[in-house]
């Protein structure tokens, strides 16, 4: 017996998908979660741009460990900003 997997549509992620983002949603009546993901966005920008130019002005000062750190932090913030853009992309609310 093979099954289509069930692929959602936009529409589906206009509307939003109740329990998302939350494993216990509908158990003890716990209401349905919304993701923020233009704010998260907004925040992960802020982070991007703050840590590429702290790593930039740290090393330039010649302080290589902590540029580094800093460094990986606007990778990660620049990681978590695409990942956002292609949840946005595909037409979740938020």
């Amino acid at each position: 017996m093979s099954q289509q997997r069930n692929r959602r549509t936009r529409e589906d992620y206009q509307q939003g998908l109740p329990g998302y983002h939350d494993p216990t949603a509908g158990f003890g009546g716990a209401s349905p979660a919304r993701s923020a993901l233009t704010l998260r966005a907004v925040l992960a920008g802020f982070g991007l741009l703050v840590c590429a130019a702290g790593a930039v002005f740290t090393i330039m000062a010649g302080l290589t460990a902590l540029g580094v750190v800093l460094a990986v932090l606007a990778a990660v913030a620049l990681a978590d900003l695409s990942w956002i853009i292609h949840r946005k992309l595909r037409g979740e609310p938020g």
